[in-house]
């Protein structure tokens, strides 16, 4: 895993690594502590009583009964200023704009929390691809070539082999399918280690999944979806904000949030005239 600095973060190399290379880049030094101390109390404090969240990837964990050390916490534009500042993040809008397009929107920011003894994931893919498992309800010929996804992570506890810091299969998103039994995920996959306020940028068709738990400590991150203008989001994020919030949005969380992209809309009742063209 290639690793960068705020200042030596350059897209052409980054987006070349997230196609070409292992498909992840670690970047430190976008975040000062106080950021990483104040995002990580907000969502202690969501987390702490109510694990009846909607998650992902994890029937084994629910099969267990262990599906309690896993907390998500959804809609956190809502629950804290900080998340804006990190989905915005300059560094971070440049390398995506090269990547997704000038236009990108965000298809979801939550937290993911993992309990001491939290079970890991199913080896899976990400948005708007995780449910690739059932390849016949996508696009024939759809291939990782052109991406519709990048992921972030932002550490908010140290992500080390024994806390379960994220597997992957370096290189495994050069070709887009779901993983299987017969790929050996757990005999190839390295993991994403890093210190807290470290940032992860990946492509999420590469393999990935939540390793197990074996600390004694929490392993907390921020996870970020960013999308092509076109992709529907995971999350409705304008409609679980406040009107203030929306009101009051920077050019760049607009983008963000899909408000300067018009469609769909109901082109009956829309106004006359060329809607769309070069000229």
């Amino acid at each position: 895993m290639l690793r960068f600095t705020a200042e030596t973060a350059d897209p052409d190399t980054i987006v070349d690594a997230l196609l070409n290379g292992d498909g992840v880049v670690a970047i430190s030094d976008l975040f000062d502590d106080a950021d990483i101390a104040e995002a990580r109390r907000i969502i202690m404090a969501h987390s702490e009583n109510d694990a009846d969240k909607t998650t992902h990837f994890q029937a084994a964990a629910a099969d267990d009964g262990k599906l309690n050390l896993q907390r998500r916490v959804w809609n956190l534009l809502a629950k804290g200023e900080v998340f804006s500042r990190m989905a915005a993040h300059p560094v971070l809008m440049d390398i995506l704009r090269k990547f997704l397009g000038t236009e990108f929107i965000m298809g979801s920011i939550a937290a993911n929390r993992i309990l001491p003894g939290g079970p890991g994931q199913e080896p899976h893919v990400d948005y708007p691809y995780w449910d690739f498992y059932n390849a016949d309800s996508h696009p024939i010929g759809l291939n990782g070539s052109f991406p519709m996804n990048a992921q972030v992570s932002i550490i908010l506890d140290p992500f080390t082999v024994e806390s379960g810091a994220t597997g992957y299969v370096p290189g495994s998103q050069k070709e887009l399918r779901y993983p299987t039994e017969a790929d050996n995920f757990y005999d190839k996959c390295e993991q994403m280690t890093g210190d807290v306020g470290d940032v992860v940028l990946f492509y999420g068709v590469m393999w990935h999944c939540a390793m197990p738990n074996n600390a004694d400590h929490d392993r907390n991150a921020v996870l970020i979806n960013y999308l092509p203008k076109w992709v529907k989001p995971l999350e409705d994020m304008p409609a679980a904000l406040p009107q203030e919030f929306l009101d009051a949005a920077s050019p760049d969380m607009r983008q963000l949030l899909g408000m300067n992209y018009p469609y769909p809309k109901i082109l009956d009742a829309d106004a006359g005239g060329n809607a769309e063209g070069r000229k």
